[in-house]
């Protein structure tokens, strides 16, 4: 077999068989197949699309390039959740304690941030004292005896994904639905989990700017999780403006904890309920009426809240933080930010908001960036809101005053205000399973 052949054979339109994928991750991992020959294939890729058998077998290629994660040693249902990424996404620490409140298992590995989105391993860490890098035995522990754990993912998850989207990045290749499926869906079927619900977010802070290409995404990572043998189900879920009000690593925890006490944004409650209703469904709790009942149950009497203390008292977390959120070390200098005209705020543009963000000091530029986890902004005035001249909109945090004139202007320019009031966008546009899209809008 040569890497030749294969490159031809997809340049021409045709479908590699599992055995000839097998063979190109195999190499490519061991170095035997260089760079340029890569990326002569992921461009091939690029232009001819993959079938869904293909999808599939480059999938688990990919996943089986490291280790496969045996989750055997939890009880009941273990389910995954996926975000594709966003400003403001502090989801899994507001669902995991919700699902394992109703008796199903959220043994998840997270990622951190970089660029304009955060990463919820970077705000866990925000707790002082939170433990993210656990072994297998102790991971395990913790699921089974407070119904969910969040640590960082493996240093030999899916390797091959590494090389790839290295590769992607610098050859133009990133935003090929079929390669960022099997990117995705790779990781998480080398998870271990059960069930897969995947969380893909459409607009101007998403990596997927309409709701069309987000539905395409979604219906690739579904097919493949389905074709896997696990059960996948995708929501697409708006993130054209930020989610909640708080973004940043700790003002981000805060916000989540203020959400489990009955407190949260009306706009991440509801699409958290959602969200964590379809990850029951997927661990056969009841139909997906019973499971939102549930998980508002689980809500509304604290006992969502108390799974998310018992878990972090379990990594080696300051419980104090979560029971008082005040307890939380603040940014020693706050800045707000004004409206320059009176009227509705008509669009914010939310990856701009999420750079601004990180440019006082919230994200990362590159891995190897320190974060400031009190640093971040306090959304007063969102999408819809009517806002008089120099009225309060936003108010910025830093440890360091002179980064706030170029993160305000960066936010600024993201939003709009006009005379109109704006349309209300859906929080949630679509439920896509193997069966079917549901349009909920």
């Amino acid at each position: 077999m040569r890497m030749y052949d294969l490159i031809m054979k997809k340049r021409n339109g045709a479908a590699l068989t599992a055995e000839e994928m097998q063979y190109m991750i195999t190499e490519y991992v061991a170095g035997r197949i260089p760079d340029y020959q890569m990326s002569a294939f992921l461009m091939a890729v690029y232009f001819k699309g993959m079938s869904e058998e293909e999808t599939l077998a480059m999938t688990q290629a990919v996943a089986h390039s490291g280790d496969m994660v045996d989750l055997s040693g939890i009880e009941g249902s273990k389910i995954d959740k996926h975000s594709t990424g966003g400003v403001g996404d502090k989801t899994t620490l507001i669902i995991a304690p919700i699902v394992a409140a109703c008796g199903a298992k959220v043994a998840k590995m997270s990622g951190r941030g970089l660029g304009h989105t955060g990463g919820t391993v970077d705000k866990l860490e925000s707790i002082p004292g939170m433990h993210t890098s656990l072994d297998e035995k102790k991971f395990f522990e913790i699921v089974n005896q407070t119904g969910l754990c969040v640590i960082g993912q493996s240093g030999n998850l899916a390797p091959a994904d590494k090389k790839l989207y290295a590769l992607r990045d610098v050859t133009a290749t990133v935003d090929s639905i079929p390669l960022i499926a099997v990117s995705i869906m790779s990781k998480k079927l080398a998870a271990g989990n059960d069930g897969i619900l995947l969380d893909v977010k459409t607009g101007s802070g998403a990596f997927m700017k309409t709701v069309e290409d987000s539905i395409a995404l979604a219906k690739e990572m579904v097919s493949i999780g389905e074709n896997a043998g696990k059960k996948t189900v995708a929501l697409i879920t708006d993130m054209d403006i930020p989610l909640g009000h708080n973004i940043g690593n700790s003002l981000e925890i805060i916000e989540a904890v203020e959400t489990l006490k009955g407190k949260g944004p009306s706009d991440l409650t509801e699409v958290c309920l959602q969200l964590a209703a379809n990850m029951l469904f997927l661990a056969h709790k009841g139909s997906l009426k019973e499971c939102r009942n549930m998980a508002q149950h689980a809500l509304d009497s604290g006992k969502a809240l108390e799974r998310l203390i018992a878990m972090v008292e379990a990594q080696g977390g300051d419980v104090s933080v979560i029971r008082d959120t005040g307890k939380f070390p603040r940014a020693p200098f706050a800045h707000p930010v004004f409206a320059k005209k009176t009227g509705y705020i008509t669009s914010m543009n939310a990856e701009s908001c999420g750079i601004a963000s990180a440019m006082l000091g919230a994200g990362r530029e590159t891995k190897e960036s320190q974060l400031d986890y009190a640093a971040g902004i306090i959304i007063n005035s969102k999408t819809g809101d009517y806002v008089k001249e120099g009225q309060i909109i936003a108010t910025l945090h830093a440890s360091d005053e002179s980064l706030f004139a170029a993160a305000e202007k960066r936010y600024l320019e993201a939003i709009q205000i006009g005379d109109e009031k704006p349309e209300e966008k859906p929080l949630v546009y679509a439920r896509v399973t193997k069966e079917d899209v549901e349009k909920l809008f």
